[in-house]
């Protein structure tokens, strides 16, 4: 007697994955929406694959630490800076990518038990009235910091080869744009899930 195949729950899943697909939008979605959400996208799949290489450096710098300061007795004083440096980078660069993939934490565990139609409302309410204007608000504040830190020609002050600081700065600013960008795409998918009760990737 064959066994029954239980099911997985892949609902987690599904909910990240669901704008994964953007290389086909629905025929019943306005061509300009649905060029917009491709360009988008792509936009943001070809900077997580550029951004994706800050792992490389990141990598070397903590082993050469780990080498130089275990079997050479022989720390750097900037390797720490690297690492972290190189994570910020990486971490602020790579959320629009991250963003189009839907692997932000979100309050998954009450959402993915809403109607798809109410998943697209809650969605495009919360991108127009915070997301939005939370990262205009973030972005003025940084354009700020980062004129300043280049015109001062700001360095880090807790470590004793003091880099500069702009480059860092201007990866926060970068990654803040790249958030912008990306939320367009959000947007107009979740306005079509609100108004017709799927997502552009469902089948």
């Amino acid at each position: 007697m064959a066994k029954k195949k239980s099911k997985l729950d892949i609902s987690d899943e599904m909910i990240a994955e669901r704008r994964g697909s953007s290389s086909k939008m629905p025929k019943d979605m306005p061509k300009w929406m649905g060029k917009s959400i491709i360009l988008i996208d792509k936009f943001s799949k070809n900077i997580g694959n550029i951004v994706c290489w800050i792992l490389m450096p990141l990598i070397l710098a903590m082993t050469y630490e780990v080498i130089a300061r275990k079997l050479f007795l022989a720390p750097t004083i900037w390797a720490y800076d690297m690492s972290r440096f190189l994570y910020g980078a990486l971490f602020m660069l790579g959320a629009g990518y991250a963003l189009s993939k839907g692997v932000h934490i979100r309050a998954d565990f009450l959402y993915r038990n809403f109607k798809v139609k109410n998943q697209g409302l809650i969605d495009f309410v919360l991108y127009i009235l915070f997301y939005f204007p939370g990262l205009i608000v973030f972005l003025y504040m940084t354009t700020g910091f980062l004129q300043e830190s280049i015109m001062r020609g700001e360095r880090g002050m807790d470590t004793t080869w003091m880099p500069y600081m702009w480059p860092i700065k201007s990866c926060l600013w970068f990654g803040i744009v790249f958030l912008l960008i990306q939320g367009i795409s959000e947007l107009f998918k979740s306005y079509y899930a609100m108004t017709k009760g799927k997502w552009p990737g469902d089948k």
